[in-house]
């Protein structure tokens, strides 16, 4: 990703905030990297970053779904290596609301698309995740 795209600068800069506790100032930097995005790539990355900071499931979830609408008419490209965090994060707003069916779906898309990822730690923070994500279905569909 580009550091000195103007959306990304925003998201970069909220996670900073967003790691010392300062939510509500993260949330308003993710508002303004939506409002600013010129193309689908950045409003799905905006989308993605305000999803975290909604006050309802509900919410959560349509940010989410803004999100991976706006990855799916963007570069394939651009856009390869972050899918596995949208799906997880479909997965665990659908698992939210006990939508069990769905977050299962979402979470083995995410599964299906780890591949893309690098053996960092992000990659690993999202593959632990997407397992943890899968574990969790499962045990409350039994």
């Amino acid at each position: 990703m580009d550091a000195e795209n103007p959306v990304i600068k925003l998201c970069v800069e909220g996670m900073a905030l967003e790691s010392r506790g300062q939510s509500v100032e993260a949330a308003s930097l993710f508002m303004q990297a939506w409002q600013i995005a010129m193309d689908d790539f950045e409003a799905s990355i905006a989308a993605h970053y305000v999803a975290r900071h909604q006050d309802s499931p509900e919410k959560a979830l349509h940010w989410n779904q803004i999100s991976i609408d706006r990855a799916n008419l963007a570069s394939e490209e651009k856009v390869r290596s972050f899918y596995p965090s949208l799906y997880l994060n479909m997965g665990k707003a659908h698992e939210d609301l006990s939508h069990l069916a769905e977050a299962e779906h979402f979470y083995k898309l995410a599964e299906g698309s780890l591949a893309v990822l690098s053996d960092d730690r992000y990659g690993k923070m999202v593959r632990d995740a997407v397992h943890r994500g899968l574990e969790r279905v499962a045990s409350k569909s039994t």
